[in-house]
C-alpha cells in the first residue's frame, strides 16, 4: 500500500516546505493515487518525465509518502516463533534483503523502525557504534520526543584510518529523537589498564559511564571476529592480541569480546575497555540486537545466548544458521 502524506500547508510552498516538496507532493498524488503513468503526470505539471521521477524520489525520500509492502515470506512466522522460544526475545524482525549489497540498509531501515516505536519521551537510550548503528542512524526519520538522552556506550575513538563513525551515529539518533547528547570521547581500549583505571576515575568519565550502565534501552550490533572485523582494525591491539582473539572469540558487543561459551576471550584486554559491561548491558529493561550477515551467527547465537537482548532485528538467512546449531 502507498500513501501519500499531505502535511498542513502543502498547497502552497509555506512552512517548511519549498517549491519543490510541493511538487513532488502533487506529482505522487496523481501517481499514487490518481493511478496516472509517469508520462501523464509529467504533462499535467508540465515538466519532463524525468522529472517526475525526480520528483516521485524525493517525495519518498523525504517522507511525503511511505510505501507499506506487505510480503507473507517476510514473515517468516514460525522462524520469528523458534527464535522467540529458544531466547526468550519478545520481539523478532526478520528482513529479506534482495542481495548481500543491500543487508546493511534493510536492518538499518527495520532497526531504525523499531526504534521510533520503542523510544518515548523522557527515555534514556543507549547506543554502541559499528557499520550497522551507522545505517540505523541513517534510517530514522523525526520523532516528536520530550526528555530523551542518548548516550554512547562506548568508548569510539580509533586509532587507526578507519572510523568507528561514533560521532555521526550518535548526533543521528539524538537528532531524530531531539535529544541530549552524552558522548564518550575516550578510545574503547586503552594500551594498559593502568592508564584505563586512571581516566575513568575522573568524575565527568564516571558520570558518564553510570548514565551508560543504566539506560532505559540499549541498541547495539554484534561484530564478528574475522581479520576484517571493525573492532580489530582500529589499531587498538597488538598483532599478538589480534591473534589471539581471532583463536579465541566469536564476537563483540560493545567491543567485548566473548568465546563461544559466553566467557571473556581476553580478561586482560576486557580490563583495559571502556564502555558497558555485558553484565550491565544484560540487565537494561530493554535490549535492541541488530545484527545480520553469515559471517556474524555464530557471535549472535551466543549473544541471544547470553540473554543480551530482548528484541532482535536479523535478516532471513542469518536466522536460519542461527537456529540451525
Amino acid at each position: 500500500m502507498v500513501s501519500p502524506v499531505s502535511p498542513e500547508g502543502a498547497a502552497s510552498p509555506g512552512g517548511n516546505l519549498d517549491a519543490r516538496d510541493v511538487h513532488a507532493i502533487d506529482a505522487a498524488k496523481f501517481y499514487y493515487l490518481g493511478g496516472m503513468s509517469q508520462a501523464e503526470v509529467a504533462a499535467k505539471l508540465g515538466v519532463s518525465r524525468p522529472t517526475v521521477s525526480k520528483l516521485l524520489t524525493h517525495a519518498r525520500e523525504s517522507g511525503f509518502v511511505t510505501i507499506s509492502l506487505h510480503d507473507p515470506r517476510e514473515q517468516a512466522s514460525e522462524l520469528i516463533g523458534k527464535l522467540k522460544r529458544a531466547f526468550g526475545l519478545r520481539e523478532v524482525h526478520v528482513v529479506r534483503p534482495p542481495g548481500d549489497d543491500m543487508l546493511l540498509k534493510e536492518l538499518g531501515r527495520a532497526g531504525a523502525q523499531l526504534l521510533e516505536r520503542l523510544v518515548g519521551d523522557d527515555v534514556s537510550l543507549g547506543v554502541s557504534w559499528g557499520e550497522t548503528m551507522a545505517a540505523v542512524a541513517d534510517h530514522l526519520r523525526p520523532q516528536p520526543r520530550v526528555g530523551v538522552q542518548v548516550v554512547q556506550l562506548k568508548g569510539g575513538h580509533s586509532h587507526s584510518e578507519r572510523s568507528t563513525k561514533d560521532i555521526e551515529t550518535l548526533s543521528g539518533f539524538a537528532h531524530a529523537f531531539d535529544a541530549e547528547m552524552r558522548m564518550l570521547p575516550l578510545p574503547v581500549i586503552f594500551d594498559s589498564t593502568e592508564a584505563k583505571e586512571w581516566v575513568v576515575q575522573d568524575r565527568h568519565i564516571a558520570h558518564m559511564l553510570e548514565l551508560g550502565a543504566t539506560v532505559d534501552i540499549a541498541a547495539f550490533t554484534v561484530g564478528s571476529a574475522t581479520r576484517e572485523s571493525l573492532a580489530l582494525n582500529l589499531g587498538y591491539l597488538t598483532p599478538g592480541e589480534t591473534n589471539s582473539l581471532l583463536e579465541r572469540a566469536v564476537g563483540d558487543v560493545c567491543s567485548r569480546f566473548f568465546a563461544s561459551d559466553g566467557s571473556p576471550a581476553s580478561p586482560s584486554i576486557d580490563a583495559r575497555t571502556v564502555g558497558i559491561t555485558l553484565e550491565d548491558l544484560a540487565a537494561r529493561p530493554v535490549r535492541v540486537l541488530i545484527a545480520g550477515g553469515a559471517a556474524k551467527a555464530d557471535a549472535i547465537r551466543t549473544a541471544l545466548t547470553m540473554n543480551l537482548a530482548t528484541h532482535l532485528v536479523i535478516d532471513h538467512e542469518t536466522a536460519q544458521r542461527v537456529m540451525s546449531s
